[in-house]
């Protein structure tokens, strides 16, 4: 199952710009070779050439009929290919995460990338560095890419992501009992929760690990609901192993109805990534009035502010991580035990930290830099 995050961005780009007043259009490419009937392991490959060889020639005929006063707009900087043929045009492009450039380089050692990999990172960072015009969503972000641009680039903003969602307090017994409606779980007692990916740096594995080592304390027998895509083959394997595997629930297709009653209904929220370009779950959980456990490091931090409880990023050596899953075990437990009071106070710093990401807000900021990248073309 393919995130969902960018085309939910592209969309979220094209209708508050819509809604601002300005004419858009959306420039994907089409099936040609990919309408030759070939077998199924040669589609990709002939996907490419509809990619690499028919869309830039496309893109050329297009840009003899635009106006001069049309901004080109890359909703990610993974597009970086095809930025080399408008780069003489005025342009922005959006920078989310650049976790496969910084693995492809060998800086993340929990994600080694093959030769072939290596090479198309390097074709990637070769486009986008012809870019001249920037938006990153984090500082995070932002630093990395002035790294790997080194120079040349005119304007390097960042506008933090807005909820693409309306996320907000739901009485969580309510939340429960819908929740259980939908699931056949009982969740009447409560629940921990996780929401993500099975990309590598989502660190679903930790999760379990942090929740075993919870379990193992003698604390409340409070279920895990990991909701996301169908669970990895490791993932399966190790909730299956887990001695508390009867209440580990790993949930794919819930719609985003079902997400926010999660959220809602939800004693901690469980975000210990080992990487990011932002971390929507984070704001979106802190915007439902759930308490959340992440990672200490940017840019979970970022998005976090001084509102969530922190553990120490998972160590690469499995030695470790034992260790660092009966401390963050401890962190859990201390949020879990709050007071009412203490919980309250809790969630009302979240709610607010939270209204930081408005859609509309970033969506005015991100104008008004198209705006100004216009007037000074």
């Amino acid at each position: 199952m393919p995130s969902q995050s960018m085309p939910r961005f592209a969309a979220m780009l094209q209708s508050g710009m819509v809604e601002r007043g300005h004419d858009v259009e959306v420039w994907t490419s089409e099936k040609f070779f990919l309408k030759i009937p070939v077998p199924a392991p040669l589609r990709k490959w002939v996907g490419y050439l509809d990619q690499y060889l028919v869309f830039p020639l496309q893109i050329r005929n297009r840009l003899g009929k635009s106006s001069r006063d049309t901004l080109f707009v890359f909703a990610d900087q993974a597009l970086g290919p095809w930025v080399p043929v408008v780069s003489g045009r005025p342009h922005v492009i959006h920078c989310h995460d650049f976790l496969a450039q910084r693995s492809a380089l060998g800086e993340i050692p929990e994600n080694p990338t093959g030769r072939t990999g290596k090479w198309y990172q390097a074709y990637i960072r070769q486009g986008f560095r012809q870019g001249r015009n920037f938006i990153s969503v984090s500082e995070k972000t932002r630093s990395d890419l002035n790294r790997f641009v080194n120079g040349g680039v005119e304007r390097s903003e960042m506008v933090y992501n807005g909820l693409n969602q309306e996320f907000g307090l739901v009485d969580p017994s309510y939340a429960r009992t819908e929740l259980r409606k939908l699931t056949s779980i009982d969740l009447d007692g409560g629940y921990l929760l996780h929401v993500g990916g099975n990309q590598w740096y989502k660190n679903r594995i930790g999760v379990i690990e942090i929740y075993n080592a919870w379990r193992a304390g003698t604390n409340p027998g409070l279920p895990l609901l990991m909701i996301g895509p169908k669970a990895s083959g490791d993932l399966q394997a190790m909730r299956d192993a887990s001695p508390f595997r009867d209440d580990i629930h790993l949930l794919a297709g819930l719609d985003d109805v079902a997400v926010r009653l999660a959220y809602a209904g939800s004693a901690a929220f469980i975000f210990p990534s080992l990487a990011e370009g932002f971390g929507w779950p984070i704001a979106e959980a802190m915007a439902s009035g759930c308490p959340v456990l992440t990672t200490d490091e940017a840019p979970m931090t970022e998005v976090a502010g001084e509102a969530a409880f922190l553990i120490p990023r998972r160590p690469q050596d499995e030695s470790q991580t034992a260790t660092w899953a009966a401390r963050s075990a401890d962190v859990l437990q201390k949020l879990v035990s709050l007071s009412d009071d203490e919980r309250k106070n809790v969630v009302t710093r979240g709610i607010a930290n939270a209204k930081r990401f408005d859609s509309a807000a970033a969506l005015d900021q991100i104008a008004r830099i198209y705006s100004s990248v216009l007037a000074g073309r």
